[in-house]
């Protein structure tokens, strides 16, 4: 099987490419390789390629800078995305499409399964609805799949976040009151190769297991590092950033456990995993 990873130098792209080239012909392109937002230039290189699997993760996920670049937000992650939507088709190629928890407005108050409808409140969540949208119209066979809170050992994220920051700082701010669910790229990746090749196509949720605060995640961090440092909690309202974030965007992998029979480890565990093991 001949597998393409859009953004393949990113955060999964590259913990994809590492764990997949074991198995398939894999070819990890970034933006140098293939600029989403060209059309027909990005159309024409992967028909040529003639994959047949797309994982698209290349995106512009930064959601604050999203709400200052609306249009470029809706380039790359809507118009973008039908792109490579288009070439799916023509190459008769699957595709997976990485989504978003921030698809949904975070009032439901239980975790999100696949079947709840979005509501985003920002501009990259409603970028990234409109780019699922493509997925469903445009092309046959599909895996949506929405994760959330990433990190890993590639790439920028939160849990490498506060380990910088407490070599720099005596104290931290953490937000206390958005919920959601951390996710392990190693574990991530790992729930996508159980995907692969079943043809059981749709919408799919995988997060590791469980829910947690930004500060409480912070605290496990701090903990299963051994770092003593003080955190302080703080509301939303007192960290004010561009985009707005759902207060509780947990997801539930519903899907995942009724249609494949599969679960992702425990937030803790795969955290820890990650600290200590890497």
């Amino acid at each position: 099987m001949r597998i393409l990873i859009t953004g393949g130098n990113g955060l999964l792209g590259t913990e994809l490419k590492l764990s997949l080239e074991e198995d398939y012909e894999v070819y990890a392109w970034d933006k140098k390789e293939l600029d989403i937002t060209f059309a027909q230039e990005a159309i024409a290189k992967i028909v040529d390629l003639n994959p047949d699997l797309v994982i698209h993760t290349a995106a512009y996920t930064d959601a604050d800078a999203c709400e200052r670049n609306i249009d470029l937000a809706y380039q790359i992650n809507a118009y973008g995305s039908r792109n490579i939507v288009v070439a799916c088709q023509e190459s008769n190629a699957e595709m997976i499409y990485i989504s978003s928890d921030y698809i949904f407005d975070g009032k439901k108050g239980e975790a999100y399964c696949e079947f709840d409808r979005p509501n985003p409140l920002n501009i990259y969540g409603k970028s990234k609805l409109a780019g699922e949208e493509f997925v469903k119209n445009l092309v046959n066979k599909y895996f949506i799949v929405r994760t959330a809170w990433l990190y890993g050992k590639y790439g920028n994220n939160f849990v490498k976040t506060m380990l910088r920051l407490s070599t720099e700082e005596d104290v931290l701010t953490v937000v206390n009151d958005q919920i959601g669910s951390p996710t392990y790229t190693k574990d991530l990746v790992q729930a996508i190769k159980e995907l692969i090749g079943t043809k059981l196509y749709g919408t799919y949720h995988l997060t590791n297991l469980g829910e947690v605060s930004w500060y409480q995640f912070a605290k496990k961090i701090f903990e299963y590092s051994n770092i003593e440092i003080e955190v302080k909690a703080v509301s939303s309202q007192e960290f004010i950033r561009a985009a707005t974030r759902p207060n509780y965007s947990a997801l539930n992998n519903y899907a995942l456990k009724q249609g494949l029979g599969y679960q992702m480890r425990d937030w803790k565990v795969a955290l820890r995993d990650y600290l200590h093991n890497g």
